[in-house]
Formats: structure tokens, C-alpha cells, sequence
């Protein structure tokens, strides 16, 4: 926890600290409402819950939350893990809450509106990034980089390399797996593949769906723009 304080010195306004917190709960009733009484309890403010994934009566949900200082992360640990069954996965500071909803159906709006085929490429990866919260987006074809988005994504032969060893995987393939750092999704008539990735911050069922989602409005706008 310590790292966080340090790595976010400067994340604050006068409206607080934006805090997701990424937490594993038993998936059962009452549960959810527990862990919520535990974030008001050290002065956190629910202001949205994403529910990334469920299996085996485990839940995996993040919040977003309104913290009124970055003093208070060890105690809102500690308080969420009273919870039985419960743990903390991970916290991350940002500068403003994700809406996955809203910003899936702004990429999409933005995809329509792409008035050629370089504009939507460049628009894809670019709104991907912001979404996902990524470190870089990259769309491949044929081993080349169509384009991509972020200043640390890896050598296009290595991307090439990922593409193909997880297109392999049907359950790769249609997002109900994958590497914790990697979300990938095959725009199918134009057998392009999308890379998407985060590291330190594993990707989780629904945002896999997500992407695969955008990827096929992405390949039916491309099409049409070619026509």
C-alpha cells in the first residue's frame, strides 16, 4: 500500500481522490451491501460498481469511490477484508471515473461517425486506450502495425506473435479468457486482430466482452466505409 501513497502524491482536487477499488467477494445476498458499509465507513463515496466477473460463487467487482484523502487506503483494506470471503485485489488512483457503459456507447457513436477508413482505425485505438484504461492499443494485419495508440506497445513481430498464438484459443477468441495483461479481438472480414494492454491491472471477463463488442461494430463500420 505504501507504493500507491508514494506513486500518487498529487492525485487530489477539492472534491477528493478518485479511487477504483478492485475487490473479491463471495457472491451470495448481502454480501455487496456489507463491503459498501465498509467503504462508507472510513468517509468513501460509492459512486459506481462495474461487475467484471463471476465464477464459482465468486464475484469480482470494482467500485468507484470518492475518497476524502489517499491517508485513509490501508484502513479501507483492512475494513473491506472484515468482510468474510472477502480481499482487495487492487486499488488504482485516477483522475476521473470510467462509465463502461457510457464510454462503450461513445466509441461506438465515435466509430459511426469516422469519415474514412484511416480516420476509424485511428479512432479505435485511440478510444480503446482511454477506455480500458490501457498502456498501449495496436491493430495488426499481416504482421504489420496498422496503427496504434501509446508510446510502450511492443515491436509489431512480437504483437504478431501474440496474435497468433491466441487466436488458437476459441475461448480466447470470443473474450471469456485470456492473459490477466492482454485483451484481444479479431475484426474477422478483414482479418485484422486488436491488442489492448495493461500491465500491472489484470483484464478481467467483462471487459474481454467489451472489446470484442467494439471490435465487431469496428469491423462492420470499416466495410462500409469501404464501400
Amino acid at each position: 500500500m505504501s507504493e500507491i501513497l508514494a506513486a500518487y502524491p498529487a492525485r487530489m482536487s477539492e472534491k477528493g481522490t478518485h479511487v477504483l477499488v478492485r475487490v473479491w467477494l463471495p457472491d451470495r445476498p448481502g454480501a455487496l451491501g456489507l463491503v459498501a458499509a465498509r467503504i462508507g465507513s472510513v468517509g468513501g463515496d460509492i459512486v459506481g460498481i462495474d461487475v467484471l466477473e463471476r465464477s464459482e460463487g465468486i464475484a469480482v467487482d470494482e467500485f468507484a469511490v470518492a475518497l476524502p484523502s489517499l491517508d485513509v487506503l490501508d484502513l479501507l483494506a483492512k475494513e473491506i477484508e472484515q468482510v468474510d470471503g472477502t480481499s482487495v485485489e487492487e486499488f488504482r488512483v485516477v483522475d476521473a471515473f470510467p462509465d463502461p457503459r457510457l464510454d462503450a456507447l461513445e466509441s461506438a457513436a465515435r466509430l459511426a461517425e469516422a469519415d474514412s477508413v484511416d480516420d476509424l482505425r485511428d479512432t479505435l485505438v485511440g478510444h480503446l486506450r482511454r477506455e480500458f484504461l490501457a498502456d498501449w492499443v495496436a491493430l495488426l494485419r499481416d504482421g504489420d502495425i496498422l496503427t496504434a495508440s501509446g508510446d510502450t506497445h511492443p515491436a509489431a513481430e512480437f504483437l504478431s506473435m501474440l496474435a497468433a498464438g491466441t487466436s488458437a484459443s476459441p475461448k480466447v477468441a470470443d473474450g471469456t479468457t485470456g492473459p490477466e495483461d492482454l485483451l484481444v479481438a479479431a475484426l474477422g472480414n478483414h482479418d485484422a486482430t486488436l491488442l489492448v494492454g495493461r500491465n500491472g491491472h489484470p483484464f478481467r471477463r467483462r471487459e474481454r466482452a467489451q472489446l470484442v463488442a467494439l471490435a465487431r461494430i469496428a469491423d462492420r463500420a470499416w466495410t462500409l466505409l469501404e464501400e
